[in-house]
């Protein structure tokens, strides 16, 4: 891959993650290594376990408490998210990845768990050949404006609102 851009998906419909994820699974079928990190999240989710038949071309890790945050975060939470934009950044640098997703990092901005400057930093220091990808809803305008491609995912109807909950293989 010659060049990588700075991906943003956003926005307060579904699909964000699975927009990420659709990207990973592309560069994994040309041959590229992908490393994901998911902020705020925890647990054994479905595309885990199916991105776990890719073996060591793909490295997935998880920086959260498992809780579902909604205002008030607890020390844990930053503690565990600061840790992951650490590994994350490493992982940038490395070399080793062609393509790296910071899913859910908006989120953990939008809430003040992850300083802006710090993902900003790691943007603005990524090498030339890497992909890479941030996800979550409330991406702050800053991240817009440094991104190269940003997609809004919209809520125009979404079954959830008549009570179906999350379904293992689709949403989970």
């Amino acid at each position: 891959m010659k060049r990588g851009y700075v991906e943003v998906y956003t926005g307060n419909g579904k699909g964000k993650t699975t927009a990420a994820f659709g990207v990973a699974l592309r560069m994994l079928g040309a041959g590229y290594r992908v490393y994901i990190g998911q902020f705020l999240k925890k647990g054994l989710y479905s595309e885990i376990k199916g991105f776990s038949k890719w073996g060591n071309s793909i490295h997935i890790e998880q920086f959260g408490s498992g809780k579902f945050i909604v205002e008030d975060t607890e020390t844990n939470d930053r503690e565990l998210a600061e840790k992951g934009l650490k590994k994350c950044r490493d992982a940038i640098l490395s070399g080793r990845y062609d393509l790296v997703v910071l899913d859910e990092v908006n989120i953990a901005l939008s809430m003040n768990i992850l300083p802006l400057n710090n993902v900003l930093a790691i943007i603005k220091d990524k090498p030339e050949t890497v992909e890479l990808i941030l996800t979550g809803r409330n991406a702050p305008k800053e991240i817009l404006s440094a991104a190269d491609l940003v997609t809004e995912m919209v809520a125009v109807k979404h079954y959830y609102n008549a009570g179906v909950k999350a379904r293992i293989g689709i949403e989970k």
